[in-house]
């Protein structure tokens, strides 16, 4: 199965080259899609598994949604999913995943906590071999500007 993926993967992303200077690799194109092999069963295969907020400001919209495809034969069906902590707040599709079907686990972080974060969600489904995964969010929330003092004007004598 690893083999297959790994193939799958060399066929989006081309052929490397090399020679004694350099190493160049070719870049999959902005709209490649990630071929995710076919399993017995419900599968889910994401998109991506980290969201980087990057750097935010303080208060900045805190909602962003993790993206996944159902590469099984079978429905799949997410059970639960759950935040590392109350600031991290995830939502669970309540209808089952068809196979071939993408799907959306949406993720709130509450922006109004200064600083950087790096947070989990716990996904628990059906998906064949791996009943549980965990996905993870990061980023740095600015503090509010810092005013500017107005210089207070002293009365000479």
């Amino acid at each position: 199965m690893k083999k297959i993926f790994l193939l799958a993967m060399l066929n989006v992303l081309g052929d490397t080259t090399s020679n004694s200077q350099e190493t160049k690799k070719a870049k999959a194109p902005a709209n490649a899609k990630v071929i995710a092999p076919k399993i017995e069963g419900a599968g889910m295969v994401f998109e991506t598994e980290t969201i980087d907020y990057g750097t935010i400001e303080h208060n900045a919209e805190g909602t962003r949604k993790f993206v996944f495809t159902n590469n099984g034969n079978k429905p799949l069906i997410i059970s639960n999913t759950q935040g590392s902590c109350g600031c991290t707040v995830p939502t669970t599709p309540k209808e089952p995943i068809a196979p071939g079907a993408k799907g959306e686990i949406g993720v709130h972080y509450a922006t109004d906590r200064v600083g950087a974060f790096t947070k989990s969600v716990t996904v628990t489904s059906n998906a064949e071999g791996q009943p549980t995964k965990v996905l993870t969010i990061k980023g740095t929330v600015l503090p509010d500007p810092t005013p500017v003092a107005t210089p207070v004007a002293t009365p000479k004598s």
